[in-house]
């Protein structure tokens, strides 16, 4: 018998990494076969708030250069193995899942002013870390499909709080936002999180702790090109 949608979100939140949504893929999905038969199943794993980062942080004690991408390899690989799926991640290629793509297939999520997607519930504080496929068609539970918070509100505090005006709609000037992280690395934006993400009014609920926002910019900050590049 297919695993049950509670049990399985047990298990993902067991691990220390929740389950976020699924959806039964169709022909233009992009989504893979699961162990040699067609995929019956996507569901989506990752943060909501800062539901992942206990997990993570308790893992990094005795391991305090233990990188997130490996730590969520290891975690989710070995729940694809128990529970007989296949493990899909957003960080190996390319070429690279359209892991966004799945995720406004799997639960209402909508592009905001920043690229970000936008959870009506967990605001801009959210992220997608792997991807479990099943082969069996698994019972989903009902959807619900809120509007987008961005498409109520006339301010955009977003696009105006960013120091560098790095944001505009559409476009994000990564050279604008790097040169002055690189100028000042002790603003506000590198130790206390992106400040144009922090002026989203929705979900302030659920914003990242400080020691996890840092550790984002800081991530972020290594994986940029160089100022002037």
């Amino acid at each position: 018998m297919p695993i049950g949608w509670q049990d399985l979100s047990a298990r993902c939140d067991g691990a220390g990494i929740p389950l976020r949504g699924g959806f039964h893929p169709g022909e233009g999905d992009g989504v893979p076969a699961a162990g040699g038969l067609a995929a019956g199943t996507l569901v989506l794993l990752g943060n909501a708030g800062p539901s992942m980062w206990g997990a993570f942080s308790r893992a990094r004690e005795g391991a305090p250069d233990l990188a997130l991408d490996d730590w969520t390899a290891a975690v989710v690989s070995a729940l694809a193995v128990e529970l007989g799926a296949a493990a899909l991640f957003p960080f190996t290629g390319p070429p690279y899942w359209p892991f966004q793509r799945w995720a406004q297939r799997a639960e209402p999520v909508y592009p905001s002013p920043l690229g970000i997607l936008i959870h009506p519930r967990f605001g801009l504080w959210h992220g997608y870390r792997a991807a479990l496929v099943f082969a069996e068609r698994l019972s989903l539970p009902p959807r619900e499909d809120p509007p987008s918070p961005c498409a109520s509100c006339a301010d955009k505090p977003c696009l105006g709080a960013c120091p560098v005006s790095a944001f505009s709609p559409g476009s994000y000037d990564v050279a604008a936002c790097v040169r002055h992280l690189d100028m000042q690395p002790t603003v506000s934006c590198m130790t206390g999180g992106c400040l144009s993400r922090r002026a989203c009014p929705v979900g302030q609920e659920h914003i990242y702790p400080d020691e996890q926002r840092r550790f984002h910019m800081r991530a972020f900050r290594r994986a940029a090109p160089p100022a002037g590049s």
